[in-house]
């Protein structure tokens, strides 16, 4: 079974995130939850999921600095965000950071399939 961890600052995109991969057919996942990047690492140092869902922007610890740290930690971990902020720029600095993939808010089931099907199956 896949482990998934979802970092996000509001509980109800964190919510949103999760019933979009069961509608997406992604239902047999272990899946958790932080609120920050801070506590994602706590959550990744407990959990070591596969594939990292987070939010760019987060009080305490942002996305970026987040995939950051969990590449000192688990080089090969899948890591992508899923974010309003969708300029060049982010897109740029979230590859060269090692991203694998930026989903954009809103997002659909369809959108969570064609993304995250090679590394949830």
């Amino acid at each position: 079974m896949k482990k998934v961890l979802i970092v996000d600052d509001s509980k109800v995109m964190r919510l949103m995130i999760r019933r979009t991969l069961r509608q997406a057919g992604f239902e047999s996942l272990d899946v958790h939850e932080a609120e920050n990047g801070v506590e994602g690492i706590a959550q990744f140092k407990e959990q070591a999921p596969q594939v990292v869902l987070a939010d760019w922007n987060m009080p305490e610890m942002g996305g970026l600095e987040l995939l950051e740290n969990l590449r000192g930690i688990e080089p090969n971990v899948v890591f992508g965000f899923i974010t309003s902020e969708q300029s060049d720029e982010i897109r740029s600095t979230a590859r060269q950071a090692g991203a694998r993939f930026l989903i954009p808010k809103p997002f659909t089931p369809d959108d969570f399939k064609v993304t995250l099907g090679t590394f949830l199956r």
